[in-house]
Formats: structure tokens, sequence, C-alpha cells
């Protein structure tokens, strides 16, 4: 690996990874807890008429896939909120025009073909230019800021919306600011994993986490850890084995995922096991032991 870092385009890739390995489980978290998972990958299909739409107008593709997503995820708290539709179903529409309206204007783009496509559908951390990563840096600082002023707000949110209602929050506002957020995360992630696998790294990780702890702290920061070694190692594993990077990442996220199910196994049974060992022993005279009638003195 450190022999690939002398060539420019291997440290851009460098970089794009650690931003995606350290951005996409924080929102993920939030996402999972709010049992949204599939958010990121209606927002992905989306992002793909901003790609579409920058390559057209000669534009950044990054920054036009940023700006459609935004425009995406209000969409669907509209009309989840405005209309009768269900949030899967939102979801579904979205699904279908993002991806149909970005087939549509690909095929309009003069000089694109099905590798463009495909390089933006699967990723390719290769053909990250320097714009790009300043585009990626610029959002990856956003999402953070997000995060850092209205982390515990969106985790009331997360938790309960009327409990967040009742405390006075601006429920609509938030839902609103964390679709925002993860759109913003999944046009950051697209470049490295691409926008069919991009909900993986956001998702994936964090479910991993699950399987090990039980505080939301912990789980976001232990999520952070494995987005973080998965887009690092899979990223090194792909430049050495000449691998598909995204498909890469998101395969050892799901192996780390495998090992944390066991692992997470195994400790449930131990601390079964040590509780069990803990309980005192039933003294005699214990209410199962008495009589009826003292039972109902005892219960009155």
């Amino acid at each position: 690996m450190i022999d690939l870092l002398q060539y420019e385009f291997m440290r851009r890739a460098l970089v794009a990874a650690v931003l995606v390995g350290l951005i996409a489980p924080v929102i993920g978290t939030y996402l999972v807890q709010r049992r949204l998972a599939l958010l990121g990958d209606g927002i992905g299909h989306v992002a793909l008429t901003g790609v579409a739409l920058g390559l057209l107008t000669g534009t950044s593709p990054v920054l036009t896939a940023a700006l459609v997503s935004m425009v995406g995820a209000v969409l669907i708290e509209v009309m989840r909120v405005r209309t009768r539709t269900t949030g899967d179903a939102a979801l579904a529409l979205l699904f279908y025009g993002g991806i149909a309206g970005g087939v549509l204007l690909i095929g309009l783009t003069p000089g694109a073909n099905n590798s463009t496509l495909t390089g933006f559908l699967f990723g390719s951390v290769s053909t990250v230019g320097e714009e790009d990563l300043w585009v990626v840096a610029v959002l990856a600082l956003g999402v953070a800021a997000v995060v850092a002023v209205f982390g515990r707000e969106l985790f009331v949110l997360c938790q309960d919306e009327d409990v967040a209602r009742a405390h006075g929050l601006p429920v609509r506002f938030l839902s609103v600011l964390l679709a925002v957020t993860a759109a913003l995360t999944v046009v950051i992630a697209m470049r490295v994993v691409g926008l069919l696998m991009v909900s993986a790294l956001m998702i994936v990780p964090v479910v991993a986490a699950q399987q090990l702890t039980r505080s939301f702290r912990v789980t976001m920061a232990l999520a952070v850890v494995i987005g973080l070694l998965s887009s690092l190692g899979g990223l090194s594993v792909a430049a050495q084995v000449d691998l598909a990077p995204g498909a890469t990442i998101v395969l050892l996220a799901l192996a780390v995922f495998v090992v944390a199910v066991g692992v997470g196994g195994v400790l449930r049974r131990a601390s079964g096991r040590r509780a069990a060992g803990a309980r005192p022993p039933v003294m005699a005279g214990a209410v199962g032991t008495m009589p009826e009638s003292d039972r109902g003195r005892v219960s009155r």
C-alpha cells in the first residue's frame, strides 16, 4: 500500500476513503435508530439524476448530485408528511424516478457511455479528481457540523418522534435536516463505493456494532471504527489484487458483521450465565412456598 501512495490518484482515493469511513456510519447510526435504513438507497438513485445532470451541463457531477439529492431528501419528507404516501412508498417513488431520470439524461449526454455510468453506480476511486475531492471534503465538514450542533436533538427524534414533539423540538425541521444530511453523505460516499452500494457503508458498520454494544454513543463510535477500517482495508486489498474497490469495501464490512454476530452471541451467553450464577437462592418461606392464605395477605 505504501508503494501505491506514490501515485497521486491513490493519495486522493485514500483521503476519500477516510472521509467516507468516518462520516457514513455516523449518519447511518441515526438512520438505523429511526428505522430508515433504506433511505440511503433511495437518495442514491436520485443522486444518479444529479450526476447525469452534471455530465450533461459540463459542471461538477458531485456538486449537482449534492443539490439534486438534497431536493430529493426534502421531497421524501414532504410526501411522507403532507400526503397519504407512507415512508416506504415515497422511497419507492424516488427509486424509480431517480434511476429513470439518470439513465435518460446519461443517454442525452454527448460522449457518455456505459463505463461512465458504471463508474458512478459501482464506484471508481481512481477517477476522483482534485475538484471532486475538495467538494467531498467540504460536504463532509458540513455533515460533521450538523451532527455536532444537532446531535442530541436528532438522537431524541430517532428514539421517539412523539417524545421529541412533547419536548418542544422542531420535529419537522429535524426530520428534513436528517434526510438532507443523509443525502450529502450519499454524495460523499458515491465515488468510493458507488451509488448502488453507498447505503451498505452507512448501515452495515452500525448493525455490526450493535451486535457488541448497547449504548447509542458507543455504537456510533464502534461503527465509525468499523467503517474506517473497512474503507482503508478494502481499498488496500483492491489495489493490491486489482479488484473493484467499492465491492471489496462492502464485502469486508459484511465480513466484520458476520464476526460481530458470532462474538456478540458468545458474549451474551457468557453474560447470561454470570447473571444466572449471581441470583440468590430461593429461601424457605418465600412467597412461592407460602400457603395460599398467606400469599393473599402478602399481596394485599
